[in-house]
């Protein structure tokens, strides 16, 4: 009887001490994600990772997918401080014989501009706290948790551009051959010649993990997938 005693005491004390957060932004985090054809078939990989480095956060997104003759190699890299305004974004694109090598670096309400390749250098004003592409997907993140979707506002990605983000209610979706309860998100990204809307599906977890991205391109609906 005394052990079956001490047994629900430890019981009762594990079950009060509350489970710790892990993912972004309570640790740090990578995850794989699965690029699917509109058939659902995989044609390669994404890999995302979140780290903190003291005040600032480092994110970056691999992406290594294509079809024959077809290949889809991107790296981007950005640099946030604890309040997600960019300081530096770095993206390397392959998109079969299309290539992109460019580095923006942000400060004093300003956004510096490097192409290789001859691209030269450019300048581009900007607001006292700017956020490149992949620094708002965390950003959103962050707000979701705390029960808020971002403002519209200005987004860099080879340029300024503006996104509105609008919320549109839970959906359960399937993740692993699992139903997954999600809050999905409406994007707009706007330029001064263009509109271009993608979904995003985020976990009803802590960390508001993000478990699928759709896009309509030209030649169907693209989705990203996570894996793990």
């Amino acid at each position: 009887m005394k052990a079956l005693h001490l047994l629900a005491v430890g019981l009762a004390i594990a079950a009060s001490v509350p489970a710790q957060n892990t993912g972004f932004p309570f640790t740090n985090e990578d995850l794989t994600y699965s690029v699917n054809w509109p058939s659902g078939l995989s044609l390669g990989e994404g890999h995302m990772r979140a780290q903190r480095a003291g005040s600032l956060w480092n994110f970056e997104l691999n992406i290594d997918a294509g079809v024959p003759g077809y290949q889809v190699k991107d790296t981007y890299r950005s640099i946030s401080s604890s309040e997600f305004c960019s300081s530096a974004f770095d993206r390397i694109t392959s998109h079969g014989s299309r290539k992109t090598d460019e580095k923006e670096t942000i400060k004093n309400g300003s956004v510096s501009r490097t192409t290789a390749g001859g691209g030269g250098e450019s300048q581009l004003a900007s607001p006292d706290c700017l956020r490149d592409a992949l620094t708002l997907l965390y950003f959103a993140r962050r707000e979701l948790g705390q029960g808020r979707v971002p403002p519209a506002q200005q987004l860099l990605f080879g340029g300024l551009h503006q996104i509105r983000m609008e919320y549109a209610g839970a959906q359960t979706i399937t993740i692993a051959e699992a139903s997954v309860q999600s809050d999905k998100v409406i994007c707009t990204v706007k330029s001064a010649t263009s509109e271009f809307k993608f979904e995003a599906y985020f976990a009803r977890d802590a960390a508001r993990t993000p478990l699928l991205f759709k896009a309509g391109l030209a030649m169907g609906l693209f989705s990203l997938e996570l894996v793990r």
